[in-house]
């Protein structure tokens, strides 16, 4: 089963995450399928991108997001 969630990639002390589609089972850091967007939360206030094409075909290919991804996705903040 697909999931669309974050991927660490920031530093120690400096969250920068990756929006990716991946199966389930893999690991947080792991292989995926796709980059769909970033999000970095220490900008004030947060900055999101996210390919809101390329998120809405995942989901329609039946991938479920997380609560974190769901809520970005519902309240895109501007990048």
């Amino acid at each position: 089963m697909l999931t669309i969630r974050l991927a660490r990639i920031g530093k120690k002390k400096h969250p920068f995450y990756r929006v990716v589609v991946t199966e389930r089972s893999r690991p947080r850091n792991g292989r995926f399928v796709e980059i769909v967007g970033t999000y970095d939360p220490q900008k004030k206030p947060s900055a999101v991108k996210l390919n809101n094409e390329r998120v809405q075909y995942w989901i329609g290919k039946g991938a479920q997001p997380t609560e974190t991804v769901r809520s970005l996705i519902r309240n895109p903040k501007p990048a």
